[in-house]
């Protein structure tokens, strides 16, 4: 779902800035207890970790936190 969310707005990353993005969004699903991938939360959840990342942030942490704080 992130990396979809990343093809589709043609933005730019590093393997690496994926990778950390890849494991806030999955860590974030984690703390909200969200399994079901077609739960629209996780598309919200996508969607922060992606907004954030965009903007500049790369600290996973922030980024997981910036994805919790947006449900």
């Amino acid at each position: 779902m992130l990396l979809r969310l990343v093809r589709e707005h043609d933005h730019s990353f590093s393997p690496e800035e994926i990778a950390i993005m890849t494991a806030a969004f999955q860590d974030a699903l984690a703390v909200l207890q969200l399994k079901n991938r077609e739960d629209p939360a996780t598309l919200l959840v996508a969607r922060a970790v992606f907004e954030a990342a965009k903007n500049g942030e790369r600290d996973p942490i922030r980024l997981r936190d910036a994805a919790i704080n947006s449900i």
